[in-house]
Protein backbone atom coordinates (compact mmCIF):
# COMPACT_ATOMS: atom_id res chain seq x y z
CA UNK A 1 0.00 0.00 0.00
CA UNK A 2 1.36 3.40 -0.95
CA UNK A 3 1.95 5.73 1.98
CA UNK A 4 0.41 9.19 2.17
CA UNK A 5 3.65 11.21 2.05
CA UNK A 6 1.98 14.35 3.36
CA UNK A 7 0.83 12.52 6.49
CA UNK A 8 4.10 10.60 6.83
CA UNK A 9 6.10 13.82 6.54
CA UNK A 10 3.97 15.45 9.21
CA UNK A 11 4.34 12.44 11.53
CA UNK A 12 8.12 12.29 11.21
CA UNK A 13 8.34 16.05 11.74
CA UNK A 14 6.11 15.82 14.85
CA UNK A 15 8.25 13.04 16.37
CA UNK A 16 11.43 15.03 15.79
CA UNK A 17 9.93 18.20 17.27
CA UNK A 18 8.81 16.26 20.35
CA UNK A 19 12.38 15.02 20.81
CA UNK A 20 13.70 18.59 20.52
CA UNK A 21 11.19 19.81 23.10
CA UNK A 22 12.43 17.11 25.46
CA UNK A 23 15.98 18.33 24.86
CA UNK A 24 14.97 21.83 25.95
CA UNK A 25 13.46 20.57 29.20
CA UNK A 26 16.37 18.28 30.11
CA UNK A 27 18.07 21.24 31.76
CA UNK A 28 15.30 21.37 34.37
CA UNK A 29 15.86 17.78 35.53
CA UNK A 30 19.36 17.34 37.01
CA UNK A 31 18.20 14.23 38.88
CA UNK A 32 16.23 11.18 37.81
CA UNK A 33 12.65 11.94 36.81
CA UNK A 34 9.98 9.49 35.69
CA UNK A 35 8.23 12.35 33.92
CA UNK A 36 11.33 13.16 31.88
CA UNK A 37 12.01 9.49 31.14
CA UNK A 38 8.46 8.84 29.90
CA UNK A 39 8.52 12.03 27.82
CA UNK A 40 11.72 10.87 26.10
CA UNK A 41 10.53 7.29 25.60
CA UNK A 42 7.57 8.56 23.56
CA UNK A 43 9.67 9.77 20.57
CA UNK A 44 11.99 6.76 20.92
CA UNK A 45 9.11 4.28 20.63
CA UNK A 46 7.38 6.38 17.96
CA UNK A 47 10.50 6.66 15.79
CA UNK A 48 10.96 2.89 16.10
CA UNK A 49 7.35 2.00 15.24
CA UNK A 50 6.92 4.57 12.47
CA UNK A 51 10.45 4.64 11.03
CA UNK A 52 9.07 3.76 7.58
CA UNK A 53 7.02 6.98 7.65
CA UNK A 54 10.11 9.17 7.37
CA UNK A 55 10.41 10.71 3.92
CA UNK A 56 13.58 12.25 2.49
CA UNK A 57 13.00 15.59 4.19
CA UNK A 58 12.38 13.93 7.56
CA UNK A 59 15.52 11.82 7.25
CA UNK A 60 17.55 14.85 6.15
CA UNK A 61 16.37 16.76 9.22
CA UNK A 62 17.37 13.90 11.52
CA UNK A 63 20.71 13.56 9.77
CA UNK A 64 21.56 17.25 10.13
CA UNK A 65 20.41 17.44 13.76
CA UNK A 66 22.44 14.43 14.88
CA UNK A 67 25.43 15.56 12.84
CA UNK A 68 25.32 19.11 14.22
CA UNK A 69 25.22 17.85 17.80
CA UNK A 70 28.17 15.52 17.18
CA UNK A 71 30.16 18.36 15.61
CA UNK A 72 29.39 20.73 18.48
CA UNK A 73 30.22 18.11 21.10
CA UNK A 74 33.49 17.16 19.41
CA UNK A 75 34.49 20.82 18.97
CA UNK A 76 34.01 21.61 22.67
CA UNK A 77 36.28 18.67 23.46
CA UNK A 78 38.65 19.22 20.53
CA UNK A 79 39.65 22.66 21.79
CA UNK A 80 40.83 20.96 24.99
CA UNK A 81 41.92 17.34 24.35
CA UNK A 82 43.87 17.31 27.60
CA UNK A 83 40.60 17.86 29.46
CA UNK A 84 39.18 14.75 27.80
CA UNK A 85 42.38 12.88 28.69
CA UNK A 86 41.93 13.80 32.36
CA UNK A 87 38.30 12.72 32.20
CA UNK A 88 39.35 9.38 30.70
CA UNK A 89 41.80 8.89 33.55
CA UNK A 90 38.87 9.34 35.95
CA UNK A 91 36.98 6.62 34.08
CA UNK A 92 39.98 4.29 34.08
CA UNK A 93 40.20 4.63 37.86
CA UNK A 94 36.44 4.14 38.28
CA UNK A 95 36.46 0.96 36.17
CA UNK A 96 39.80 -0.35 37.50
CA UNK A 97 41.52 -0.27 34.12
CA UNK A 98 44.44 1.97 35.08
CA UNK A 99 46.66 -0.06 32.75
CA UNK A 100 45.21 2.15 30.00
CA UNK A 101 46.49 5.36 31.61
CA UNK A 102 49.44 5.62 29.24
CA UNK A 103 47.08 5.59 26.25
CA UNK A 104 44.67 8.17 27.65
CA UNK A 105 45.75 11.09 25.45
CA UNK A 106 45.86 9.02 22.24
CA UNK A 107 42.44 7.53 22.98
CA UNK A 108 41.06 11.00 23.73
CA UNK A 109 42.30 12.35 20.39
CA UNK A 110 40.89 9.36 18.49
CA UNK A 111 37.51 9.45 20.25
CA UNK A 112 37.04 13.18 19.67
CA UNK A 113 38.13 12.82 16.05
CA UNK A 114 35.71 9.93 15.47
CA UNK A 115 32.86 11.97 16.92
CA UNK A 116 33.71 14.95 14.71
CA UNK A 117 34.06 12.91 11.52
CA UNK A 118 30.76 11.12 12.11
CA UNK A 119 29.07 14.46 12.74
CA UNK A 120 30.50 16.32 9.75
CA UNK A 121 29.77 13.39 7.44
CA UNK A 122 26.14 13.28 8.58
CA UNK A 123 25.74 17.03 8.20
CA UNK A 124 27.27 17.14 4.71
CA UNK A 125 25.86 13.76 3.62
CA UNK A 126 29.31 12.23 3.10
CA UNK A 127 29.37 8.43 3.30
CA UNK A 128 26.01 8.63 5.12
CA UNK A 129 25.58 4.88 5.64
CA UNK A 130 29.01 4.52 7.21
CA UNK A 131 28.47 7.70 9.25
CA UNK A 132 25.15 6.35 10.56
CA UNK A 133 26.85 3.12 11.60
CA UNK A 134 29.56 5.12 13.37
CA UNK A 135 26.98 7.29 15.13
CA UNK A 136 25.10 4.18 16.25
CA UNK A 137 28.21 2.57 17.74
CA UNK A 138 29.22 5.78 19.50
CA UNK A 139 25.75 6.28 20.94
CA UNK A 140 25.58 2.70 22.22
CA UNK A 141 28.91 3.29 23.97
CA UNK A 142 27.99 6.75 25.32
CA UNK A 143 24.50 5.75 26.46
CA UNK A 144 25.71 2.61 28.25
CA UNK A 145 28.51 4.51 29.99
CA UNK A 146 26.30 7.39 31.10
CA UNK A 147 23.62 4.98 32.34
CA UNK A 148 26.08 3.40 34.78
CA UNK A 149 27.36 6.88 35.65
CA UNK A 150 23.84 8.00 36.48
CA UNK A 151 23.09 4.91 38.58
CA UNK A 152 26.38 4.63 40.48
CA UNK A 153 27.84 8.16 40.07
CA UNK A 154 31.20 6.66 39.12
CA UNK A 155 32.39 9.93 37.56
CA UNK A 156 30.51 13.10 38.60
CA UNK A 157 30.69 14.78 35.18
CA UNK A 158 31.16 12.77 31.99
CA UNK A 159 32.55 15.77 30.09
CA UNK A 160 30.41 15.15 27.01
CA UNK A 161 30.69 18.85 26.13
CA UNK A 162 34.17 19.30 27.57
CA UNK A 163 34.29 22.14 30.07
CA UNK A 164 31.94 24.30 27.98
CA UNK A 165 28.66 22.92 29.35
CA UNK A 166 28.28 21.13 32.66
CA UNK A 167 25.56 18.48 32.90
CA UNK A 168 24.62 16.04 35.64
CA UNK A 169 24.90 12.34 34.86
CA UNK A 170 21.11 11.97 34.59
CA UNK A 171 20.91 14.95 32.24
CA UNK A 172 23.62 13.39 30.09
CA UNK A 173 21.81 10.05 30.02
CA UNK A 174 18.52 11.73 29.06
CA UNK A 175 20.35 13.71 26.38
CA UNK A 176 21.75 10.50 24.88
CA UNK A 177 18.28 8.93 24.81
CA UNK A 178 16.99 11.95 22.90
CA UNK A 179 19.79 11.58 20.35
CA UNK A 180 18.81 7.93 19.92
CA UNK A 181 15.22 8.99 19.21
CA UNK A 182 16.46 11.11 16.30
CA UNK A 183 19.04 8.53 15.19
CA UNK A 184 16.70 5.51 15.02
CA UNK A 185 15.02 6.56 11.72
CA UNK A 186 18.45 6.85 10.11
CA UNK A 187 19.37 3.35 11.28
CA UNK A 188 16.21 1.74 9.88
CA UNK A 189 16.31 3.73 6.65
CA UNK A 190 20.00 3.20 6.06
CA UNK A 191 19.46 2.04 2.49
CA UNK A 192 17.81 5.35 1.65
CA UNK A 193 20.85 7.34 2.75
CA UNK A 194 22.71 7.77 -0.49
CA UNK A 195 24.63 10.70 -1.89
CA UNK A 196 24.30 10.42 -5.66
CA UNK A 197 25.80 13.85 -6.35
CA UNK A 198 29.34 12.95 -5.25
CA UNK A 199 31.18 9.72 -5.99
CA UNK A 200 32.27 7.41 -3.18
CA UNK A 201 35.88 8.33 -3.97
CA UNK A 202 35.06 12.02 -3.69
CA UNK A 203 33.20 11.56 -0.42
CA UNK A 204 36.11 9.52 0.97
CA UNK A 205 38.58 12.22 -0.06
CA UNK A 206 36.58 14.95 1.68
CA UNK A 207 36.30 12.74 4.77
CA UNK A 208 40.06 12.21 4.98
CA UNK A 209 40.62 15.96 4.57
CA UNK A 210 38.30 16.64 7.50
CA UNK A 211 40.10 13.99 9.57
CA UNK A 212 43.49 15.56 8.87
CA UNK A 213 42.28 19.09 9.60
CA UNK A 214 40.59 18.16 12.86
CA UNK A 215 43.48 16.04 14.16
CA UNK A 216 45.77 18.97 13.36
CA UNK A 217 43.40 21.22 15.31
CA UNK A 218 43.56 18.87 18.30
CA UNK A 219 47.36 18.64 18.18
CA UNK A 220 47.62 22.44 18.10
CA UNK A 221 45.47 22.72 21.22
CA UNK A 222 47.57 20.08 22.98
CA UNK A 223 50.91 21.68 22.15
CA UNK A 224 49.78 25.22 22.86
CA UNK A 225 46.69 26.19 24.87
CA UNK A 226 42.99 25.81 24.00
CA UNK A 227 42.02 28.34 21.32
CA UNK A 228 38.84 28.91 23.33
CA UNK A 229 39.25 28.71 27.10
CA UNK A 230 36.09 27.41 28.78
CA UNK A 231 37.75 27.03 32.18
CA UNK A 232 37.51 29.33 35.19
CA UNK A 233 41.07 30.62 34.89
CA UNK A 234 40.52 32.32 31.55
CA UNK A 235 42.41 35.43 30.46
CA UNK A 236 40.72 38.60 31.70
CA UNK A 237 38.91 37.03 34.63
CA UNK A 238 39.23 38.42 38.15
CA UNK A 239 39.66 35.42 40.43
CA UNK A 240 39.27 37.33 43.69
CA UNK A 241 36.13 36.31 45.61
CA UNK A 242 33.36 38.81 46.25
CA UNK A 243 33.71 40.67 49.55
CA UNK A 244 30.54 39.11 50.94
CA UNK A 245 31.26 35.65 49.64
CA UNK A 246 31.13 32.66 51.91
CA UNK A 247 33.96 30.14 51.54
CA UNK A 248 33.12 26.90 49.79
CA UNK A 249 34.07 23.54 51.26
CA UNK A 250 36.11 21.38 48.89
CA UNK A 251 36.09 17.63 49.50
CA UNK A 252 38.80 15.47 47.91
CA UNK A 253 38.48 11.73 47.32
CA UNK A 254 41.55 9.49 47.32
CA UNK A 255 41.88 5.80 46.51
CA UNK A 256 44.31 3.32 48.05
CA UNK A 257 46.39 1.89 45.21
CA UNK A 258 46.68 -1.57 46.76
CA UNK A 259 43.30 -2.16 48.44
CA UNK A 260 41.01 0.02 46.31
CA UNK A 261 39.65 1.65 49.48
CA UNK A 262 38.45 5.25 49.05
CA UNK A 263 38.57 8.06 51.60
CA UNK A 264 37.16 11.58 51.42
CA UNK A 265 38.88 14.56 53.05
CA UNK A 266 37.90 18.17 53.56
CA UNK A 267 40.61 20.18 51.78
CA UNK A 268 43.28 20.89 52.86
CA UNK A 269 42.94 18.47 55.78
CA UNK A 270 44.62 15.46 54.19
CA UNK A 271 48.22 14.22 54.64
CA UNK A 272 49.53 15.73 51.42
CA UNK A 273 52.99 16.28 52.96
CA UNK A 274 53.34 12.64 54.04
CA UNK A 275 55.46 11.04 51.31
CA UNK A 276 54.57 7.49 52.38
CA UNK A 277 50.83 8.22 52.39
CA UNK A 278 51.00 10.01 49.03
CA UNK A 279 52.77 7.01 47.48
CA UNK A 280 49.98 4.69 48.64
CA UNK A 281 46.97 6.83 47.70
CA UNK A 282 45.95 8.47 44.42
CA UNK A 283 43.61 11.38 43.78
CA UNK A 284 40.22 10.42 42.30
CA UNK A 285 37.86 13.41 42.32
CA UNK A 286 36.67 16.48 44.16
CA UNK A 287 33.32 18.02 45.01
CA UNK A 288 32.22 21.37 46.40
CA UNK A 289 29.63 22.11 49.06
CA UNK A 290 28.13 25.45 50.04
CA UNK A 291 29.76 28.81 49.62
CA UNK A 292 28.95 31.64 47.27
CA UNK A 293 32.43 32.42 46.03
CA UNK A 294 33.60 31.18 42.66
CA UNK A 295 37.12 30.75 44.00
CA UNK A 296 37.10 27.55 46.02
CA UNK A 297 40.82 26.91 45.72
CA UNK A 298 43.66 27.40 48.18
CA UNK A 299 47.44 27.14 48.03
CA UNK A 300 49.47 26.04 51.03
CA UNK A 301 53.09 26.16 52.01
CA UNK A 302 54.97 23.09 53.18
CA UNK A 303 53.75 23.58 56.74
CA UNK A 304 50.11 23.68 55.66
CA UNK A 305 49.65 27.45 56.07
CA UNK A 306 47.24 29.12 53.63
CA UNK A 307 48.93 31.52 51.19
CA UNK A 308 46.05 31.99 48.76
CA UNK A 309 46.10 35.76 49.30
CA UNK A 310 49.61 35.87 47.83
CA UNK A 311 48.16 34.47 44.61
CA UNK A 312 45.19 36.84 44.53
CA UNK A 313 46.59 40.12 45.81
CA UNK A 314 50.09 40.40 44.34
CA UNK A 315 50.89 42.75 41.45
CA UNK A 316 52.75 41.49 38.36
CA UNK A 317 52.94 37.89 39.53
CA UNK A 318 54.27 35.06 37.40
CA UNK A 319 52.79 31.72 38.46
CA UNK A 320 54.52 28.53 37.36
CA UNK A 321 51.90 25.75 37.43
CA UNK A 322 53.11 22.15 37.38
CA UNK A 323 50.77 19.54 38.86
CA UNK A 324 53.23 16.83 37.79
CA UNK A 325 56.50 18.63 38.44
CA UNK A 326 58.29 15.27 38.66
CA UNK A 327 57.50 14.72 34.96
CA UNK A 328 59.03 18.02 33.79
CA UNK A 329 62.19 17.52 31.73
CA UNK A 330 65.55 19.20 32.32
CA UNK A 331 65.11 21.25 29.15
CA UNK A 332 61.74 22.50 30.37
CA UNK A 333 63.18 23.35 33.78
CA UNK A 334 65.93 25.33 32.04
CA UNK A 335 63.26 27.30 30.17
CA UNK A 336 61.48 27.98 33.46
CA UNK A 337 64.78 29.20 34.91
CA UNK A 338 65.05 31.63 31.99
CA UNK A 339 61.60 33.04 32.76
CA UNK A 340 62.50 33.26 36.45
CA UNK A 341 65.59 35.33 35.63
CA UNK A 342 63.64 37.59 33.25
CA UNK A 343 60.99 38.09 35.91
CA UNK A 344 63.59 39.19 38.43
CA UNK A 345 65.24 41.55 35.95
CA UNK A 346 61.93 43.20 35.02
CA UNK A 347 60.40 43.60 38.47
CA UNK A 348 57.95 40.70 38.43
CA UNK A 349 57.14 38.53 41.41
CA UNK A 350 56.91 34.77 40.94
CA UNK A 351 55.88 31.54 42.64
CA UNK A 352 55.42 27.86 41.90
CA UNK A 353 52.29 25.79 42.51
CA UNK A 354 52.47 22.02 42.32
CA UNK A 355 50.91 18.91 43.81
CA UNK A 356 54.06 16.77 44.11
CA UNK A 357 55.55 15.69 47.41
CA UNK A 358 57.70 18.35 49.15
CA UNK A 359 60.64 15.92 49.23
CA UNK A 360 60.97 16.27 45.45
CA UNK A 361 61.04 20.06 45.80
CA UNK A 362 63.91 19.77 48.27
CA UNK A 363 65.90 17.88 45.63
CA UNK A 364 65.24 20.55 43.01
CA UNK A 365 66.24 23.35 45.38
CA UNK A 366 69.77 21.98 45.36
CA UNK A 367 70.06 22.66 41.63
CA UNK A 368 67.74 25.61 40.96
CA UNK A 369 67.31 28.88 42.84
CA UNK A 370 63.85 29.42 41.29
CA UNK A 371 62.25 27.00 43.75
CA UNK A 372 62.56 29.23 46.81
CA UNK A 373 58.84 30.08 46.72
CA UNK A 374 56.80 26.91 46.21
CA UNK A 375 53.20 26.28 47.22
CA UNK A 376 50.96 23.26 46.98
CA UNK A 377 47.46 22.97 45.56
CA UNK A 378 44.81 20.51 44.50
CA UNK A 379 45.90 18.56 41.41
CA UNK A 380 42.53 18.95 39.69
CA UNK A 381 42.51 22.72 40.12
CA UNK A 382 46.08 23.04 38.87
CA UNK A 383 45.16 21.18 35.69
CA UNK A 384 42.28 23.61 35.14
CA UNK A 385 44.46 26.70 35.65
CA UNK A 386 46.57 26.10 32.55
CA UNK A 387 46.58 23.05 30.27
CA UNK A 388 50.32 22.55 30.31
CA UNK A 389 52.85 20.87 32.60
CA UNK A 390 54.57 23.17 33.29
CA UNK A 391 52.43 26.13 32.37
CA UNK A 392 52.83 29.82 33.07
CA UNK A 393 50.31 32.45 34.13
CA UNK A 394 50.64 36.19 34.64
CA UNK A 395 48.35 37.57 37.35
CA UNK A 396 47.89 41.12 38.53
CA UNK A 397 45.95 41.39 41.79
CA UNK A 398 44.06 38.21 40.96
CA UNK A 399 43.25 39.16 37.36
CA UNK A 400 44.50 36.68 34.75
CA UNK A 401 46.54 38.80 32.34
CA UNK A 402 47.98 36.04 30.15
CA UNK A 403 48.74 32.32 29.99
CA UNK A 404 51.39 30.32 28.15
CA UNK A 405 52.08 26.66 27.44
CA UNK A 406 55.56 25.28 27.98
CA UNK A 407 56.47 25.71 24.30
CA UNK A 408 55.22 29.31 24.14
CA UNK A 409 56.92 30.85 27.17
CA UNK A 410 57.28 34.64 26.72
CA UNK A 411 60.39 36.51 25.62
CA UNK A 412 61.71 39.68 27.24
CA UNK A 413 59.80 41.70 24.64
CA UNK A 414 56.58 39.97 25.70
CA UNK A 415 57.27 40.86 29.33
CA UNK A 416 57.80 44.51 28.47
CA UNK A 417 54.56 44.59 26.44
CA UNK A 418 52.60 42.99 29.28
Amino acid sequence: MRKDYTKSGFLSFAITIWALVCAVFVGFFPDFSWLMLVAILIPIVASFLFNNYYNKSGLALCRVLVGALFVFSSFTKGVDPLGTKYKMLDYFIAYNIEWLNGLALALAVLLIMAEFVVGICLMLNLLPRLATLGASLLMIFFTTTTFFDAIYNLVPDCGCFGTAIKMSNWQTFFKNLIILAVLIPLIFNNKSLLNKRVTILGQSLFTFIFIALFVGFEIYNIRHLPVIDFMEWKVGRDMKPAEEAEPAEIYLTFKNIETGETEEYLSPNYPWNDSIWMSQWEFVSQRQEGGTQSFGFSILNEDGDDYTDVLLYTEKLFVFVAPYLNEVSQEELAECQRIYELANENGYSYLWITSVNPDYIHELQNDYDMFDEVYYGDELELKSMVRSNPGLMLLDNGIVIDKWSKIDFPTEVDLINN
